[in-house]
């Protein structure tokens, strides 16, 4: 079967950046025992380099990260070219309304509490998803 068939799904690519290495590397784990194809940053800056490279369909990005925080790396993303096709969500344990409106002015499409529900998560893990859930 032909890559570009109809009939056949290809894996979400996925980016993981949070600075808690076992937080990150836990979920990227878990990721790839769910099919998708994933990558890992342990800081915001990193994350940056990752994402042009690997161009991932989704990238959940912790806020609070050394080098660069989760807000200004989401910034600097949704500023490429790139990154205006890619679903963006911020995965933090900041949960305040003065943390989610700073959330959606950087450009996310979600805030997604931790510690994380993987129900939660699986609406973002489709290669052709539906508008995303507020």
């Amino acid at each position: 079967m032909a890559l570009d068939s109809p009939t056949e799904t290809r894996a979400p690519r996925v980016l993981v950046a949070d600075d808690n290495r076992d937080a990150a590397d836990s979920l990227s784990l878990l990721l790839s025992m769910l099919d998708c194809e994933v990558r890992t940053a342990y800081d915001g800056a990193q994350a940056i380099a990752i994402a042009r490279e690997f161009r991932p369909s989704l990238i959940l990005l912790d806020l609070c990260m050394p080098v660069l925080d989760g807000l200004s790396a989401a910034r600097v993303l949704r500023a490429e070219p790139a990154g205006q096709g890619l679903a963006l969500v911020a995965v933090t344990a900041l949960a305040t309304e003065a943390d989610k409106a700073a959330v959606k002015a950087a450009g996310f499409d979600a805030h997604l509490p931790k510690p994380l529900d993987l129900d939660s998560l699986r609406p973002y893990l489709r290669v052709e998803r539906a508008p995303l859930p507020a």
